[in-house]
């Protein structure tokens, strides 16, 4: 079924504010983000997840459901739950707009209680990623920089 990739093995935290249904998910998003649950691969069942992790089949089922709402996996009738072929960029496109939602949110948090106007965080934003694209400029070199302009398109 798992091609003989080796498992990585996570033990499920039940005193967690996360579900013991969203830490089988996660655990399973990371299995798929290390490869060892390719596209178009069969996925464990309900039941071999609920042995795996000591816990009710419903509460695995409940996961595996999860990640098929958000089309991750996608069931094949009377065959189980596979890996859909883009669950990969699925994942990464959650997970990263979830991380910088946090962190924007912490920012404007914080620049808030600085007392810190919109337009002021806006604008040292904008001086951040200029000062970053500089650098990165800096970094590569003019060599680097006239090669890649050389390969530009008109």
């Amino acid at each position: 079924m798992h091609r003989g990739l080796e498992v990585t093995f996570m033990i499920l935290n039940p005193a967690s504010m996360k579900p013991i249904y969203v830490q089988i998910a996660a655990w399973l998003e990371g299995e798929i983000l290390n490869g060892h649950l390719p596209g178009d691969e069969r996925v464990y069942s309900q039941y071999q997840l609920a042995e795996m992790f000591n816990v009710n089949p419903a509460t695995a089922a409940k996961g595996l459901n999860l990640l098929a709402d958000e089309e991750i996996v996608y069931k094949q009738r009377g065959l189980g739950m596979y890996v859909a072929r883009d669950a990969q960029a699925r994942i990464l496109a959650k997970r990263k707009g979830r991380f910088v939602s946090g962190l924007v949110r912490e920012v404007v948090s914080e620049a808030g209680r600085l007392g810190m106007g919109t337009e002021e965080l806006i604008s040292l934003i904008r001086k951040i990623g200029r000062e970053d694209s500089e650098d990165m400029t800096e970094e590569r070199g003019p060599e680097k920089e006239r090669e890649d302009n050389n390969h530009e398109s008109p």
